[in-house]
């Protein structure tokens, strides 16, 4: 008995000893590069309420085997995963939330029948079941003039018993503007919006080096105006289409939603046409380019600063990252390596200091006015990539032009929170509640 006793409690400290260590991520602002470190913080965030439990089992094993340093390990483990589980899932703070923004009543506004599928809180231990939508893969919605290469997009349109709602909402992806693709880590996401009877358009825009900046915004403006002419097909209102992504998609849909009529950003076979969203959504998106430069070390990595040596930057995923995708590794890009991801310098031509017009130029924060449309920012307070200080910033100047903002700055979140395990996520959770009420009042 002895041994089995022995044995039950190695076992208890192993576990509750290895839950307290992950713990120690959710205090830590990672910098730039980091990547395994990164990837661990956002499991562990997203697994916080199966660490919380874990907590509990340690406090009862602890019990049960006699040991009092095993229950406080136990205790502290379910105490600090409580505490961030509460803090990931309240709201925003009042003067940057919807109240500010719609005002007090902003609530009522949505359609009763509208909430049918909508999260009930904040705080829920997994995404609800809903209808699965009818997805259509790999639709051609244009070709780039003189080169007449096909861009690809899903389409998500709501189950047969549901509604339509007549919005749709064009969903740009992370790319560090050079890798990834459309399908990745969203379809819970997806099918839970197409449930409450919108159409979820998912662009696989160009990257670089096939095309530059402006080329990306370019191929968003294309899928804003594909949408609008087939609006009838798909039951939606050309007039409520929302535009937004996460990371670089949320860059380039905020750059495309606040330049709808600038010719400089508008294709010329689209000069003509109707570009106007009526709302944008970024998540995480890099809305200042010269400080995500500073913020991602660049000025160290693809730079260099006198006397100081340049910083090494990983060539590829770790491997435990590889052996998960399988078969999905080569097809979103992951081969490509780390060494270019998100890299400015040779896709904006040079550094800031050598191309500040370049660097504004294609910074959405430099483009509010008091036409852009209404917008929601939803960033985590550790971003690893994109400075929250960035959305901050946006976010004032957008009040500055009366421009409504719902704005949302998550604590002891990092970038793509959203992305790693959405169903039982708390982050993630909190986020498609903002989303989905912030669609509701934009039909």
């Amino acid at each position: 008995m002895d041994i089995i006793k022995v044995i039950f409690q190695i076992v208890a400290a192993v576990i509750g000893g290895l839950a307290a260590l992950q713990s120690v991520l959710l205090f830590i602002r990672l910098c730039w590069p980091a990547p395994t470190l990164w990837f661990l913080k956002l499991y562990t965030s997203a697994l916080s309420p199966f660490l919380a439990l874990l907590g509990v089992l340690c406090i009862i094993m602890g019990g049960v085997s006699g040991s009092v340093s095993i229950s406080l390990i136990g205790l502290y483990v379910f105490f600090i995963f409580l505490i961030h589980i509460i803090r990931v899932t309240r709201p925003p703070h009042f003067s940057n939330g919807f109240e500010k923004a719609f005002g007090s009543n902003w609530e009522a506004r949505i359609n009763p029948n509208q909430k049918k599928y909508f999260l009930p809180c904040r705080l829920v231990l997994k995404l609800p079941t809903v209808p699965k939508a009818r997805m259509e893969q790999n639709i051609s919605f244009t070709s780039i003039p003189d080169t007449g290469r096909k861009l690809l997009c899903d389409l998500w349109q709501p189950p047969e018993m549901i509604t339509p709602s007549g919005l749709a909402f064009i969903y740009l992806h992370g790319s560090a503007f050079y890798f990834l693709d459309k399908d990745l880590g969203t379809r819970p996401f997806f099918n839970h919006l197409a449930a409450q009877g919108h159409v979820i358009m998912d662009v696989a825009y160009r990257l670089s080096p096939e095309t530059d900046m402006m080329g990306m915004v370019n191929d968003v403006k294309r899928a804003i105006v594909w949408m609008k002419e087939n609006a009838d097909q798909y039951s939606v209102n050309p007039d409520r289409i929302v535009v937004g992504g996460g990371s670089a998609g949320g860059h380039l849909a905020m750059l495309a939603a606040y330049t709808a009529d600038n010719p400089l950003f508008t294709p010329k076979e689209l000069q003509r046409k109707n570009i106007s969203v009526c709302a944008v959504i970024s998540i995480y998106g890099t809305s200042d380019l010269e400080a995500v430069y500073y913020h991602t070390n660049q000025h160290l990595t693809t730079g260099s600063v006198p006397g100081r040596p340049k910083k090494k930057v990983p060539t590829k995923m770790p491997q435990w990252i590889i052996t998960k995708m399988g078969k999905e590794y080569h097809r979103l890009g992951f081969y490509k390596g780390f060494e270019k991801a998100g890299a400015l310098a040779p896709l904006l031509g040079g550094h800031p200091d050598e191309c500040p017009e370049t660097y504004a130029l294609f910074s959405a924060v430099t483009h509010v006015n008091s036409d852009c449309p209404p917008s929601l920012l939803i960033h985590g307070e550790d971003d690893i990539m994109a400075p929250v200080k960035s959305t901050l910033l946006l976010h004032r100047r957008l009040a500055e032009k009366k421009v409504p903002t719902v704005m949302h700055i998550l604590p002891q979140t990092d970038h793509a929170f959203d992305l790693q395990l959405p169903k039982i996520s708390p982050s993630a959770h909190n986020a498609i509640y903002d989303v989905e009420r912030f669609m509701a009042l934009m039909m």
